[in-house]
């Protein structure tokens, strides 16, 4: 069936490939101002129209008017698409690392072009190639001749302007600056240098440390899918018995979904590790600040105020504006304004809000005293699961655009700061610390009152007494001042806290669930080798009873043919060999002897086969235990055939090959109607020359009748005996194929927990890594000393550590320390437990 692609009606006024660009450097989900800027820069050397700059600027601001990816990659002219790709991967590996959103963007359009999957993930794995190859060289260079690299062939303008710019586009690029700072009441004071001095020195430390740590963490998983498909392949390979082939099939089947559904989670958790990387490199020259919270709380408020930027985006009319993380930057600090959380329909801009979480230092969330909910708390679970240290701003709203009431508030602006009363903010306070804290796990973060409209109002005015006055009186300097000492005063721990500390939540993540798939594999080895043994003595059972049954048809049926000899010698006693032979024939062939025979074997068989059956359901029953653990790909169907799933009867017949099958193992009779011949001989001779006809006949029915019998019952003993032993090396066959399976599909379980097992213990071992590091750090926080982090000084300071994410550390030290801060002030910067029981605080 053929389809055709929706028609899109372009402008010739666009250049779609230019907007796409611009789509790619929002596919990160963070603007940076910087980007934005090189974005103009470069449409101005692409020469495009003022009508694609003005789609463009409705790009960046997530305009509901702007166009679509879907609508710019279907106007893309089809001669012009494949030069689009290589543009798009020149902006998403210009950094050597194609993150997952950009890697979904670039798939996506794709489909959209109906690009074969096979064409994309050569290109992809091209240019990952391409990134290893150059990643040693020099980094501005590498930027330009990576870029070059992926362009090469594309010659329109758009193409050649942009080598020129990827240094700049590209949001991993540590080399831009950014000199815009027009106002000092953040970083005012003669020790903003030095603390800026120190925390770059520790970050280039400490990412030594993460950069190694995570580096063996994605090392682990990677060698971790390699082995699970090695098991894969071992099974497949493996050779069985002769008539045993689907066994080991079935088996690596089994296992090809298992390992499928665990290289996803792999290749998840891989790509999660290198985007945690990336944060860090993002990171590493400068202290971030995010401003978080609800839609309209006023986030992007405070972010003007600070940065003094994006005052357009402020008024009536203009909410939900922030729809990426935006970035601002200067004097090595970062200012993150990220989009709102909980908003109707917000899923994705709270998706965007956490991915800047790795990056900050310290997470400014912004509340409101008219509308304080639990529920708008809940996002700080987030927050704790990545260790991030929390400061609150209360934001007091208060309608001050009423002149009346602006020259109220200025005559007694600590009126609406009071905390008792009926208005009082204590109240509040004290929801927000009891819901936070739900969260939070504790309640070392500060809650700094402040009224942003006072702040923003200060901002407009020319008057400069009165934007004094209003600014003082918005309170805010209360809150810039908690981040001034977090950056000041505490900058170095933060740092270290952000590349160390937060990081091993990277590793832990895996860790768990690496161990967690650990556990699950032990237990259903554990329940797989003891439904193996149940299978097995029900087997054995079903054996024994079959045989009986088996022998007790026929014994039965033997009789019958024991029940005719009477009459056949009183009718036959004087035939001749051949007529008695054909005679008896006669009668076994009227009684259907054989044939009875036979059916009891089929009895026999179906009866055995029937409880195999019942058996092997119990089996497709465990193996259900391994469809549990991955996905719905991996589980057995559900249609029912026969009361048995077609799934399981699909393994019966591939491990047994007895489904749709009776067996039939009745051995041959041997010529019982030769023993007549001597019969009848017997009775002649003696007819001739001794006996009377009374005599003869009496005495030769006798004869007839015992030597029949006995040949008959010593036929019986051969058939059973034979047809048992038949049955029972059928049996065992079965039992042998079935058992077969089970150690096979444990085998290649168990070979998939220990590679599991030796992941984990490698994840262990990089967590450790790096909680030892982090360790030091605190240990140096405390006695207000800074000593290379190296292995030599980790290894005399620390002993061991013991450490719950997020929530505790315990440090144990080689000797006493005397610490120079207090245990609580080290929790409140920190926010978490902390013990050091070698140190006297």
């Amino acid at each position: 069936m053929q389809t055709t692609e929706p028609v899109v009606v372009a402008d010739e006024q666009l250049n779609y490939p230019f907007l796409l660009i611009t789509h790619m450097v929002c596919a990160d989900q963070q603007i940076h101002n910087q980007e934005a800027k090189s974005l103009r820069e470069l449409a101005s050397q692409a020469k495009v129209s003022q009508q694609t700059l003005d789609e463009m600027e409705k790009i960046l601001a997530q305009d509901e008017q702007q166009l679509s990816v879907d609508s710019v990659a279907q106007a893309v002219p089809r001669k012009q698409r494949a030069e689009a790709i290589q543009q798009l991967l020149a902006i998403a590996y210009v950094d050597g690392f194609c993150s997952p959103l950009e890697r979904e963007m670039i798939e996506h359009i794709s489909q959209l072009w109906s690009v074969p999957s096979e064409t994309i993930q050569r290109l992809l794995v091209r240019a990952e190639s391409t990134a290893a190859k150059v990643k040693s060289s020099d980094e501005e260079t590498q930027t330009l001749s990576f870029g070059a690299r992926l362009l090469k062939g594309a010659d329109s303008l758009l193409s050649r302007s942009l080598v020129n710019k990827l240094s700049e586009i590209a949001p991993q690029d540590v080399s831009r600056k950014v000199e815009q700072l027009r106002q000092e009441i953040l970083l005012a004071g003669p020790e903003y240098d030095d603390a800026i001095h120190q925390c770059s020195e520790v970050a280039r430390e400490d990412y030594k440390f993460a950069e190694l740590a995570l580096h063996s963490t994605y090392t682990a998983l990677r060698e971790l899918g390699l082995n699970i498909q090695q098991v894969v392949e071992e099974i497949r390979n493996k050779t069985t018995a002769k008539g045993q082939a689907g066994t080991a099939k079935e088996v690596a089947k089994q296992l090809e979904n298992t390992r499928r559904s665990l290289t996803a989670e792999i290749i998840e958790d891989l790509g999660k590790v290198r985007a945690s990387l990336q944060a860090k490199q993002r990171a590493l020259n400068h202290f971030s600040i995010a401003f978080m919270g609800r839609t309209k709380a006023g986030k992007s408020t405070l972010h003007a105020i600070v940065t003094n930027e994006g005052w357009d985006a402020i008024g009536v009319g203009k909410q939900r504006t922030t729809r990426y993380n935006r970035v601002y930057e200067w004097k090595n600090v970062r200012i993150i304004d990220t989009p709102g959380i909980g908003a109707p329909g917000g899923k994705t801009d709270e998706e965007i809000a956490r991915s800047i979480i790795e990056e900050a230092d310290v997470v400014c969330y912004v509340v409101t005293n008219d509308n304080i909910l639990q529920t708008e708390f809940d996002f700080l679970k987030v927050l704790k699961e990545k260790a991030k240290p929390l400061i609150i701003l209360l934001n007091v709203k208060h309608n001050l655009r009423d002149s009346r009431r602006l020259e109220h508030f200025l005559q007694n602006p600590e009126k609406l700061f009071a905390m008792d009363g009926k208005s009082g903010l204590g109240g509040h306070i004290e929801r927000i610390r009891r819901y936070a804290k739900q969260n939070y796990a504790n309640d070392y973060f500060s809650i700094v009152p402040a009224m942003l409209i006072a702040a923003q109002i200060s901002r407009e005015t020319e008057d400069q007494k009165r934007k004094q006055q209003l600014f003082q009186a918005s309170k805010l300097q209360d809150f810039l001042d908690s981040i001034r000492v977090s950056l000041i005063k505490h900058g170095v721990i933060r740092r270290s806290q952000t590349l160390l500390g937060s990081t091993v939540g990277s590793i832990e993540e895996p860790e768990k669930w690496i161990k967690g798939e650990a556990q699950e594999y032990e237990q259903l080895i554990k329940k797989l080798k003891d439904k193996r043994d149940t299978v097995q003595q029900k087997l054995q059972r079903a054996k024994k009873d079959t045989t009986e049954a088996l022998q007790q048809l026929l014994e039965t049926n033997f009789q019958v043919a024991l029940n005719l000899v009477p009459s056949f010698a009183e009718d036959h006693w004087k035939s001749n060999e051949i007529s008695m032979k054909s005679g008896w024939e006669e009668r076994l062939k009227a009684i259907k002897f054989e044939d009875s025979l036979k059916l009891a074997s089929q009895e026999a068989s179906q009866k055995f086969t029937q409880e195999v059956q019942e058996i092997l359901e119990e089996v497709g029953n465990e193996l259900q235990l391994v469809a549990e653990l991955k996905g719905d790909e991996f589980k057995f169907s559900k249609q029912k055939s026969g009361g048995l799933d077609r799934d399981l009867l699909r393994i019966t017949r591939n491990i047994l090959g007895i489904a749709a099958t009776v067996l039939v193992f009745f051995p041959p009779l041997a010529p019982i109607g030769a023993v007549f011949g001597v019969s009848a001989f017997v009775a002649g001779f003696l007819d001739k020359f001794f006996k009377t006809k009374g005599q003869r006949r009496h005495e030769a029915v006798e004869k007839i009748t015992s030597s029949l019998s006995s040949q008959i019952q010593e036929q019986k003993i051969l058939v059973i005996q034979k047809a048992q032993a038949q049955f029972h090396q059928h049996c065992e066959s079965i039992e042998r194929s079935i058992l077969e399976y089970f150690d096979e599909l444990i085998e290649g379980l168990t070979k998939i927990r220990v590679h599991l097992e030796q992941a984990q213990t490698k994840l262990s071992a990089s967590s450790n890594y790096l909680n030892r590091a982090y360790a030091k750090r605190i240990i140096d926080h405390c006695l207000e000393q800074r000593e290379p982090l190296n292995e030599a000084n980790i290894s005399k300071t620390v002993l061991r550590v013991k450490r719950e994410f997020g929530r505790s550390i315990i440090i144990s030290t080689k000797s006493p320390l005397q610490s120079k801060k207090s245990l609580g002030e080290l929790k409140e910067v920190l926010q978490e437990n902390i013990s050091i029981p070698n140190a006297k605080f």
